[in-house]
């Protein structure tokens, strides 16, 4: 049986990027804290990059029950249960996101990467370190083909230029 939990969210994502458009990893999103957090952030403009965690709100609930899923919905791609994926089909729509702080002022961090939809709740800010550096990582060959293929395909901001 799964446990209930109860969280709050500690702010709220404020960007223009919508549709597919929010993967676009150039996007530029701010981070709106509860103003009464605002004293949490605090040294967090010496970080290069951070780990957003959020919640995915848009979500359908039946959506959030699938436990197996072909990765980026594609038929070549193996069928998997969903925590070997990335998909946001999963029993707690958590989002986690690194991005790259571009600066930090009052409440808000301004932030280039985040994939998350205007007014997406956000549950935690963690500074990215040496740690969150995995040597001799392991990726099945099924991802490595979705990642050749992703960077033949330009993204919106590609065909901009």
């Amino acid at each position: 049986m799964l446990e209930k939990m109860e969280l709050e969210s500690i702010g709220f994502v404020k960007t223009k990027a919508v549709g597919k458009g929010v993967r676009d990893r150039s996007n530029i999103s701010q981070i709106v804290l509860h103003r009464s957090l605002a004293e949490a952030l605090h040294g967090i403009e010496e970080f290069s990059h951070l780990f957003v965690v959020f919640w995915m709100h848009k979500i359908p609930e039946e959506d959030s029950r699938k436990l197996k899923v072909r990765p980026r919905g594609r038929k070549d791609m193996p069928l998997l249960g969903v925590f070997a994926t990335r998909t946001p089909y999963r029993p707690n729509p958590i989002g986690l996101t690194l991005v790259e702080v571009l600066g930090v002022e009052d409440n808000i961090v301004t932030v280039r990467g985040l994939d998350a939809v205007n007014g997406t709740p956000i549950l935690d800010i963690k500074p990215f370190d040496s740690w969150d550096v995995a040597e001799n990582a392991k990726i099945p060959d099924w991802w490595m083909r979705l990642e050749r293929n992703r960077k033949l395909i330009p993204t919106s901001s590609d065909s901009s230029q």
